[in-house]
């Protein structure tokens, strides 16, 4: 019986899809420095989880490597990085003084972000949608959901204990993130954005200002860049309901799309 060889792959296809199990190892490593209380290096390695997930996707169409299996993976990677990590790390750190009603909030949190990248998969080969809605998400995404349900522990590091570190109010964010995960709201992609000519040297600055701000005040930044996204919310809603408005849709439902090739 003659054997089917498989195809073989450059190096340069397979490089997405490292990027991607890279950010699901970084994910897991954060549980790692939750459980040894190292909440720094803990909120630090879903940050680089995030980083990886931005990356791998771009780098796909850059490379032309896009792949439904790079899709599955990414997804997977998503649930455990930005599910999974950041509900273990906020219930060793303070839920877990909460008992079981910590330990549902935790699994809630987690389930929530399971459904919002099932959503996502669903939608994977809906064609009929215009163009213009690539600009948006439905939803916060998962990077950005682990962000903002970690921002009572990064207000902690840079603030100190007492409020923030209460089990009520960190319960109270991760419901209000996991309920903006699986809501119908438009939020902004980023992920399209085109800078024209005129703009690259002051996108080029203004990233290197934010670098450096990141390097020097860390955490004050990581705060102002959360609340940052959350005010952009109700504008992303208003430009959708006006983009709908000039250019309908197909279909009645309110769809937010991603990347159709990698989450």
């Amino acid at each position: 019986m003659r054997r089917t060889r498989l195809r073989d792959h450059s190096i340069n296809r397979l490089i997405p899809n490292m990027l991607t199990l890279m950010a699901l190892c970084a994910g897991l490593t954060s549980i790692k420095f939750a459980l040894a209380q190292q909440w720094e290096l803990a909120v630090v390695a879903i940050l680089v989880a995030a980083v990886f997930d931005a990356l791998d996707g771009r780098i796909a169409r850059l490379l032309d490597s896009t792949s439904k299996f790079g899709a599955e993976l990414d997804s997977l990677s998503d649930f455990v990085s930005f599910g999974v990590a950041p509900a273990m790390i906020l219930y060793l750190w303070a839920l877990d003084q909460s008992g079981r009603i910590g330990w549902g909030i935790a699994l809630l949190f987690s389930a929530c972000t399971a459904l919002r990248l099932a959503r996502f998969n669903t939608k994977l080969d809906n064609t009929d949608l215009p163009a213009w809605t690539s600009r948006f998400f439905t939803g916060v995404p998962a990077p950005a959901g682990a962000a903002l349900a970690l921002m009572p522990l990064v207000a902690y590091l840079e603030y100190g204990p007492g409020f923030f570190n209460h089990p009520f109010v960190v319960a109270i964010v991760m419901l209000g993130v996991a309920g903006l995960m699986v809501s119908r709201l438009p939020t902004f992609s980023f992920k399209r954005v085109k800078v024209t000519q005129a703009w690259v040297l002051p996108a080029m600055l203004s990233v290197t200002f934010y670098i450096a701000l990141l390097a020097s005040e860390t955490w004050n930044t990581i705060l102002f860049s959360g609340i940052a996204y959350l005010a952009s919310i109700p504008f992303a809603y208003r430009q959708y309901q006006r983009l709908q408005r000039q250019r309908p849709m197909v279909t009645p439902s309110v769809v937010g799309t991603q990347d159709a090739d990698r989450l």
